[in-house]
């Protein structure tokens, strides 16, 4: 069967790879869709340090169970399905503290091992997760949407508070609806107007292009106090530094993104404001949980966040267009021809 591969930096191509059979316990799938992550393309642009060549991508999975292997309870086969795609260790202190998804030897699929960006995989059983009620494309945003969830959790949002999310990628938004879904009032800030847009039909009640000006006025114009939350999903310095200079007082940041380079933080902010700085890493499967619920009620959401849905074959021309306008795409998928 064909398959995507970063070969190197800059360099995707289609290749031939065998098709898996699933041994004791694990279920086939046979993949439908599967969405170009973030970190796809940092690994195609050579800056993934987590990373290596060559690698298929792909961990943002929609697809129909193809076999099932012996001792596999609970699914049928052509059930529609996606996948938690980390694998952990089992037995480091995030595991035995039942935080799997911060465990200290992670492998997320197209990451540390082979990603989904194929006609079909093979994973363990635990990995499986039935989707009934979310249309079968959709299946495929429900990991990068369960980021955001995860974030939102971290946060501890409630009810009525306000939140600012820096950046409106696919893991801003999911930010955004997970925030929307806790009954919070929700400011989106980007540098892309499109993306804006975006997060304005999913539920934002203010946006803030950083091309206008001041971002810290903008948001003082709306919120005085400053918001209860801020979550960082850019990974850049100035977005570091920015959601301390922007939260209010006592308030919860919550960063998902890295920035590739040491930040200098004046301190200071951390006592006077009495700060809650949190990362956030991966998802549990409650989010992803909490991801279908939000998708069943929302059907119209993934019309607004799939720009552009691309065969296998194009899928090399689709990676290098997104690498030279990051801007003007937020969720690209790729449609994956069946088995015969």
């Amino acid at each position: 069967m064909q398959a995507l591969v970063i070969s190197s930096p800059g360099h995707a191509e289609i290749i031939e790879v065998p098709v898996p059979v699933p041994a004791v316990g694990e279920v086939a799938i046979d993949l439908a869709f599967v969405g170009y992550c973030g970190s796809d393309l940092t690994s195609y642009r050579g800056l993934n340090p987590l990373v290596s060549y060559p690698r298929v991508p792909g961990h943002e999975i929609a697809g129909t169970i193809a076999s099932l292997g012996s001792g596999v309870e609970g699914l049928s086969i052509g059930e529609t399905v996606t996948v938690l795609p980390y694998f952990n260790c089992g037995k480091c202190r995030a595991c035995r503290a039942g935080r799997p998804n911060a465990c200290l030897y992670n492998q997320t699929m197209g990451v540390q091992r082979e990603g989904a960006m194929t006609a079909r995989v093979v994973v363990p059983r635990d990995k499986v997760l039935p989707i009934g009620g979310v249309r079968l494309r959709d299946a495929a945003l429900i990991e990068p949407c369960s980021v955001g969830f995860h974030a939102v959790n971290r946060a501890q949002i409630e009810r009525g508070e306000t939140v600012v999310v820096l950046g409106c990628g696919m893991i801003g938004l999911g930010a955004l609806m997970g925030s929307l879904r806790r009954g919070a009032t929700v400011i989106a800030v980007d540098v892309s107007p499109e993306k804006l847009e975006v997060a304005k039909k999913l539920g934002a009640a203010s946006i803030i292009c950083t091309a206008d000006g001041d971002v810290s006025a903008q948001i003082a114009a709306i919120l005085p106090e400053g918001p209860d939350v801020v979550i960082e999903a850019v990974g850049t310095t100035a977005t570091f530094l920015q959601a301390v200079d922007i939260v209010g007082q006592c308030g919860r940041i919550v960063y998902i993104g890295y920035a590739k380079h040491p930040v200098e933080y004046d301190t200071k902010q951390f006592i006077t404001k009495e700060l809650d700085i949190r990362g956030s890493r991966n998802a549990m499967r409650s989010d992803f949980d909490d991801v279908i619920a939000w998708l069943t009620e929302h059907p119209e959401a993934g019309d607004l966040i799939v720009s552009a849905t691309v065969s296998l074959a194009d899928a090399p021309t689709a990676l290098a267009r997104w690498d030279s306008q990051p801007g003007s795409f937020t969720k690209i998928l790729v449609r994956l021809a069946p088995l015969d």
